[in-house]
């Protein structure tokens, strides 16, 4: 049961994106729900997990008040679950007493959708941090959903494997966040995002229960593909517990290049040029010059800041087939217009560009007092088009917009910056923004390819799905979650 908090001042001051901010009663009143989880629930909570595993200082429930958009909201408690049994009894407790449950691992995502914005009680993962095997013998691993990507991967890599799946935020991101988001990363122009690699999941649902879905073969087409359907869903259909992945061969060879371009114009159309010409790099990622200067002012790689835009090109596999993938691609951006394609001498070098690339949202959030990535996808060969509309729309609407993108995988990734203080130019953002998700619908793209819809872009589904689509995914989310308590207000 929730009781509304509305005359206790919540006041603190914390570090965000490099600036302080005072968040007072007055703030949240205004654009948030502010709840307090009644104390006899927070005394169950206490019995299930221990006392020491239920937060509810002001101190630490803004801590999980946001993440990395401009989206907030203040929860009542954070409980930090052992094991799914003690998940199990919080959900029933939960479902009873109509409280909401927001699952968070690494706090990183982009479209708000770990934020408690119907407050209620943040189910933090971080205990679930084990990986239980790696299977070199069936090319798969196992792995608790609270494991920070990066060390999966490393685990991995030692055994000669490879999970290609590699979000940006993958040194900060969790395996159960990337699930739930469905996340994706460079290597999806070539390998995919996390559902083409998820084969097993262990989830507890809104009523407690506890359900096992798939395992560790490769071919499973019994029932209901409910691994699909939970993979991507945001945590508002279930809490996942453990993960099973499939796994493939670590790559023998691969190179890196930057194709260096007079026009953004003509790094877009090299990319629709790789791909028709049935070149498919591991990674295929456009940056404008108003991106590479930001991050040469963050973090030194040599991006040159005299280019309109460049590509970063990665390919892998066996040592001759990289070799001549990569002259061909070096031949494709030369015809489109590169005036110089670099080529990567040393794996410290490739490391220092990719390490620019992953820096690049830091770069300009460090710039900017409030930041919207977007995630516009729209086919491949509609590329340069969807490049050539956001550049229109910047303009039109005086927003700085530096554009980076995974490319290959026709993914966009315009970045906003702007000043949510700013209430006329936080309306000319919002119109761009609107604009650009209309753009992409109009060229047969989707709303998101890699960073989920969550709480930011909700109001542009029914664009995509129409009432109908959402009438069926509504149907499902209610024989799930007829309580909805699960992520309250975010996707649908």
């Amino acid at each position: 049961m929730l009781s509304e908090l509305t005359h206790q001042t919540y006041e603190g001051e914390f570090t965000q994106r490099g600036e302080e901010r005072k968040l007072s009663l007055k703030h949240y009143a205004e654009r948030r729900c502010l709840y307090l989880i009644q104390p006899e629930v927070i005394s169950k909570l206490e019995g299930i997990v221990g006392k020491e595993y239920v937060l509810t200082k002001k101190e630490d429930l803004i801590i999980y008040s946001y993440d990395a958009t401009p989206v907030t909201g203040m929860p009542g408690a954070i409980v930090s679950p052992a094991d799914p049994a003690q998940i199990s009894a919080v959900m029933k407790l939960a479902n009873e007493n109509r409280v909401p449950v927001t699952a968070r691992g690494g706090g990183t995502g982009l479209s708000g959708g770990s934020i408690p914005t119907e407050g209620g009680i943040i189910l933090s993962m971080h205990r679930f941090n084990q990986i239980v095997e790696i299977d070199e013998d069936n090319l798969t691993a196992t792995t608790q959903p609270g494991v920070i990507t990066a060390d999966f991967a490393t685990a991995v890599d030692a055994c000669g494997l490879m999970y290609p799946p590699d979000p940006q935020s993958a040194a900060m991101s969790t395996m159960g966040g990337n699930v739930a988001e469905n996340a994706g990363g460079p290597r999806g122009v070539k390998y995919g995002v996390t559902k083409d690699y998820v084969i097993g999941l262990k989830v507890v649902m809104a009523n407690g229960d506890i359900v096992k879905v798939g395992g560790k073969t490769v071919k499973n087409v019994s029932g209901y593909d409910l691994i699909r359907l939970f993979t991507g869903s945001e945590g508002t259909l279930c809490i996942i517990t453990e993960i099973t992945v499939r796994l493939i061969p670590r790559p023998e060879s691969k190179k890196t290049m930057l194709a260096l371009f007079n026009s953004l114009d003509d790094g877009a159309r090299a990319v629709s040029g790789i791909i028709k010409n049935r070149i498919i790099p591991t990674t295929l990622e456009l940056i404008d010059q108003d991106a590479m200067t930001l991050i040469e002012e963050f973090k030194h790689v040599g991006f040159p800041t005299d280019a309109a835009g460049a590509i970063l090109i990665e390919v892998d596999g066996a040592p001759a087939d990289v070799e001549n993938q990569a002259n061909k691609i070096i031949e494709v951006c030369k015809s489109s217009g590169a005036h110089e394609v670099k080529v990567a001498q040393t794996a410290e070098e490739a490391m220092g560009l990719w390490a620019g690339r992953k820096a690049a949202f830091a770069a300009i959030a460090s710039r900017a007092f409030t930041v919207y990535t977007e995630d516009a996808t729209v086919p491949r060969s509609r590329v340069p088009d969807i490049v050539r509309r956001i550049q229109e729309i910047a303009k039109k609407y005086d927003v700085r917009m530096p554009i980076l993108g995974h490319t290959g995988d026709g993914n966009m990734h315009p970045v906003i910056m702007a000043d949510e203080r700013d209430e006329a130019g936080m309306k000319r953002v919002h119109a761009a923004i609107d604009e650009i998700f209309r753009a992409t619908l109009d060229m047969g793209g989707t709303l998101s390819g890699e960073h989920g819809i969550g709480k930011i872009k909700q109001k542009y589904m029914k664009w995509e799905f129409g009432e109908e689509g959402l009438t069926v995914m509504r149907s499902i989310k209610m024989a799930l979650d007829p309580n909805n308590i699960l992520n309250p207000g975010k996707m649908l």
